[in-house]
């Protein structure tokens, strides 16, 4: 080691590097973020609706016993409450999804993007169309 330089001595101070406090429920202050984490959120009830469907179908299998369990199971507050509250999350996840879509899937057409709306607008047509459909074959009892 050179005589000229001198090695580095351990000081007790050490500065600290300044940093904003952020809140636990910084996505509450913008739209954007709240709706961003309100989607992930919502993925949490699109799997309860996919496993309230796999249970309907279990107990169709074992029989008409069975099946009975499950509808009184169904009628209870607690899974009545969950369910509308489903109802509003995967409502709002499909919505999301085909906004989502237009950006997700770059379509171009002779050098130029399709617009949003003619990728977007489809699905929104075909969910529309599957559930008039479906109301008419269940209304139709």
């Amino acid at each position: 080691m050179d005589s000229s330089t001198k090695p580095a001595s351990y000081t007790n101070y050490h500065p600290r590097w300044f940093r904003r406090r952020v809140s636990t429920y910084w996505w509450m202050g913008r739209w954007p973020y709240m709706k961003f984490i309100l989607r992930e959120i919502s993925s949490v009830f699109v799997a309860w609706s996919v496993l309230i469907m796999l249970l309907l179908i279990r107990s169709l299998g074992h029989g008409a016993e069975s099946y009975a369990l499950f509808e009184n199971w169904l009628r209870s507050p607690a899974v009545v409450f969950i369910n509308v509250v489903s109802l509003f999350f995967v409502v709002f996840h499909t919505i999301t999804w085909f906004n989502l879509a237009p950006r997700a899937t770059v379509v171009r057409v002779g050098g130029r993007r399709v617009p949003d709306l003619l990728i977007s607008g489809p699905q929104f047509a075909a969910w529309i169309a599957v559930s008039i459909f479906v109301a008419w074959v269940v209304l139709q009892q």
